[in-house]
């Protein structure tokens, strides 16, 4: 059997990697939860562009023969 000191060095490095561990899922669940907001909030601006062209009140498609240089 191994002495007290040995595992008691080898619990020590196990609670060391479960600490950096958990930083670790703390950060990525961080990550996640970002990521989510930006997706739902794109995908509002999504649906409301969406509704904009069902509803017509969208920019209607212009001509680029109808438009002027800006030096004119």
């Amino acid at each position: 059997m191994e002495s007290p000191r040995t595992l008691e060095d080898r619990v020590t490095d196990l609670e060391i990697k479960t600490s950096f561990t958990e930083d670790l899922v703390d950060h990525l669940n961080q990550t996640v939860v970002r990521q989510q907001q930006q997706i739902d909030l794109l995908m509002r601006e999504i649906a409301h562009l969406r509704q904009q062209q069902a509803d017509g009140s969208g920019a209607a498609p212009r001509s680029l023969r109808e438009e002027l240089p800006p030096h004119y």
